[in-house]
């Protein structure tokens, strides 16, 4: 791979298998360099957070961001590469796919509840493969899809920004999307469901893409002023607003949590976490990542009381005023968020036959089918099959799987037969500084790390059973993207080659 610049737009030149082809530059996600990032064969994965684009076509091939790559004429003459791209193209750096719009009159109707990434890249799916019927998208959220995953890094923005695409888009391919409304009960037998204002609306094809919610906290004074849950964009600039000059207690050693304290961190008073476990992160990433995690926020005052569980809040004239921890410590507070975990939205499915888990989570085949025809899942709320861990049922709340849902349940809804096989990619950034992770490490036994951790600049490889399940680094890219890339190909990364002084190995 090669980026040359042409007037300030950044073109990526790649050579693969004998062919040279040239396209845009940066990730139409968040516009990282591509140049950065892992080519496999004539796929190039984005270095931060793990889209894949195909280099002969542009086209997005996995997730997250929703656009494809614009791409440009080459040709090879005398030894030389010629790229050329016309002044209308020059502007563009990223690309709507081919969609087509709604029919007038159509009567086939595909309902989907919920309103995030699933449900949007299902929608777009549908009408890039000629689906010409009704969409309808109900979600309970005031705002059409937005980028939910920067609520807790950057409380404080505008809800225009946050948006995944414009008012017009769905006007212009003839998506509606209600908002402010949410979908109580579903009527297999009938294919009906019913709106909270007692509406009743018919479905062809049914997707269940509701997410997750905060889990709510148990113990005595969380129904006080001041103690907040971090679920839409309202609750993330109530937060802003309430937390700055203010002492705030986070709850919660995750990556809600984390990023939360964080932000907070030059804004309030002071801000205290509180977390289960010795370290933040501990349980995902392991101890030594969650240690210098700890110590980038205690060098920003962070206070934190891990080991450690909430056990009352105690308020005055209604609102917070101290948190109440098992060891008797008591923290001071004038606003309290919780980040303790998420409870699958399935409760609406309740007296029907579609099958949950023990834990709520809709439980789908590798279609994203459920056990009830024309009813399919998607995202944060559903029980899928893992392909690299040999089609186990997990659970995986991140933003890329649910748009990788989307597409699958889109294109099985279309008589298309599409296995999920994406690979799992997740990211956390605080403090100017970033996280990416790749696999399923669930029941890892030991890690091996590349770099320094104490250095912050690290590539970590979780081990089970004599195999990498999965990869973590910062400020080590690609390495990641391209472990990622050789899982998808579906490589076995063996322990030996962790452990290796060269990493040759990543570059395929």
């Amino acid at each position: 791979m090669k980026e040359v610049t042409v007037q300030d737009q950044k073109v990526l030149v790649v050579r693969t298998q004998g062919q040279y082809f040239a396209v845009g530059g940066r990730c139409s996600h968040y516009n990282a360099p591509l140049i950065k990032g892992a080519l496999v064969g004539e796929r190039v994965r984005c270095p931060f957070h793990g889209a894949c684009f195909n280099v002969r076509t542009g086209d997005i091939e996995d997730y997250p961001g929703l656009d494809s790559l614009p791409t440009y004429k080459v040709k090879v003459e005398d030894g030389k590469v010629y790229v050329s791209i016309n002044q209308k193209s020059l502007k563009l750096t990223k690309r709507v796919k081919e969609m087509c719009t709604l029919e007038p009159g159509a009567k086939h109707t595909v309902l989907l509840v919920g309103g995030g990434p699933a449900s949007l890249v299902c929608a777009e799916t549908l009408r890039q493969n000629c689906y010409q019927g009704r969409i309808i998208m109900v979600t309970k959220d005031s705002l059409p899809p937005y980028d939910k995953t920067k609520l807790s890094k950057v409380m404080n923005v505008e809800s225009s920004s946050l948006l995944l695409r414009p008012a017009e888009f769905y006007q212009q391919y003839g998506i509606e999307v209600w908002t402010n409304k949410e979908v109580v009960s579903v009527n297999p037998g009938n294919k009906l469901v019913q709106i909270n204002d007692g509406a009743l609306q018919h479905y062809d094809q049914l997707l269940i893409s509701t997410g997750c919610r905060a889990r709510p906290l148990s113990c005595p004074g969380s129904d006080l002023k001041g103690v907040h849950l971090l679920q839409s964009y309202d609750d993330a600039k109530e937060i802003h607003s309430s937390g700055t000059k203010q002492k705030a207690v986070v709850i919660g050693a995750s990556f809600i949590g984390v990023e939360v304290a964080a932000y907070l961190s030059d804004k309030a008073a002071g801000v205290a976490l509180v977390g289960p476990t010795q370290y933040p992160f501990e349980n995902t990433l392991g101890p030594e990542i969650g240690r210098i995690c700890m110590q980038m926020l205690e060098e920003r005052n962070v206070k934190f009381y891990m080991n450690s569980k909430v056990t009352e809040i105690r308020g005055e004239n209604g609102k917070v005023k101290e948190v109440v921890l098992n060891n008797g410590t008591v923290l001071e507070a004038d606003v309290v968020i919780a980040g303790i975990g998420a409870i699958p939205n399935s409760g609406f499915l309740a007296g029907t036959e579609i099958a949950v888990d023990s834990k709520k989570a809709v439980i789908v085949d590798k279609f994203m089918r459920t056990n009830t025809p024309d009813i399919f899942a998607a995202g944060d709320v559903t029980s899928f099959p893992l392909t690299i861990r040999g089609g186990e049922q997990v659970s995986i709340g991140h933003w890329q799987m649910s748009h990788a849902h989307g597409k699958i349940a889109g294109l099985n809804m279309m008589k298309k037969p599409t296995p999920i096989e994406s690979v799992p990619f997740f990211w956390t950034t605080f403090l100017g500084k970033g996280i990416r992770y790749t696999g399923y490490g669930e029941g890892y036994t030991e890690i091996i790390f590349k770099g320094k951790v104490e250095e912050r600049k690290f590539l970590a490889f979780y081990i089970k059973k004599d195999v990498v399940v999965a990869a973590a680094s910062m400020t080590f890219d690609p390495a990641v993207a391209q472990v990622a890339e050789l899982m998808s190909k579906g490589n076995i990364i063996t322990k030996a080659q962790a452990q290796a002084d060269s990493l040759s190995w990543l570059q395929m």
